[in-house]
């Protein structure tokens, strides 16, 4: 469904991806780990167009989105949902409201029509009965868990994770990576998830890649890239100091 040929990206004097070669089969669990400040959210950024590549082809499905028109590009951008880092929701709007939103700018749906979806994912998270609730009045788990569910209001295809269990404990990180599994199996979204959680996210990924110096140097399954005699890998699961990633 979607790949990524020589992909390019620079800020300044600042090399960030310096030839990204991908390819993200449909309905996989994609995880993209890599040390902190490698690229991952600029990476994850050009799937949907958010940032556009120096050089290199970003292609979803037969469609190469790197040089489409905005018009063009929308129609792309609406088969995709982002789970951001930080959920991004609305302080402002309730639940119910942060959910309703993309469907009241997107579609025609009516008023009766949208309650009905947004209850529909809201309990598909665990959170049935929240809608009238402000996100400051959730806990950090219960956030997460109202962010996924706006980002899935809008059936999306393929689904984007930022770094989706930031902040939590290693209770509540477990509980999302399930939580993404088992919608999943439901809903057989395409989802491409950018983490730090080694190593439980050996246990959510069909397909796993290691972003380092701007390149992919492995990718494969899990059991793959725990196999791996790349010292570089190596070092990154085990979370060793000593090795070929200067820590300093």
């Amino acid at each position: 469904m979607i790949r990524l040929v020589n992909l390019h990206k620079s800020f300044g004097s600042q090399n960030v991806l310096t030839g990204v070669n991908l390819e993200i089969p449909d309905h996989a669990i994609y995880v993209i780990v890599g040390g902190s400040g490698v690229g991952k959210s600029c990476l994850l950024k050009h799937l949907i167009g958010l940032m556009r590549p120096d050089n290199g082809q970003v292609w979803v499905d037969d469609v190469e989105i790197a040089g489409l028109g905005r018009r063009a590009l929308n129609r792309i951008r609406n088969r995709f949902g982002m789970l951001f880092q930080g959920g991004a929701l609305f302080d402002s709007m309730s639940v119910y409201d942060n959910m309703a939103f993309p469907l009241r700018e997107k579609t025609h749906k009516s008023e009766a029509e949208i309650r009905a979806k947004v209850q529909e994912r809201l309990a598909q998270v665990g959170l049935a009965g929240v809608d009238n609730k402000f996100p400051s009045e959730l806990s950090g788990g219960m956030q997460k868990r109202a962010a996924l569910a706006r980002a899935l209001v809008s059936d999306p295809e393929i689904l984007l994770f930022d770094e989706p269990t930031t902040g939590l404990d290693p209770i509540r990180v477990n509980a999302i990576h399930q939580l993404i599994l088992d919608l999943h199996r439901m809903l057989g979204f395409t989802a491409v998830i950018v983490s730090h959680e080694i190593p439980e996210v050996f246990s959510l990924a069909t397909h796993l890649a290691m972003l380092h110096q701007g390149v992919i140097i492995e990718s494969g399954s899990p059991a793959d890239i725990q196999a791996s005699n790349n010292p570089i890998v190596q070092q990154f699961i085990n979370g060793q100091i000593e090795g070929p990633i200067d820590v300093y």
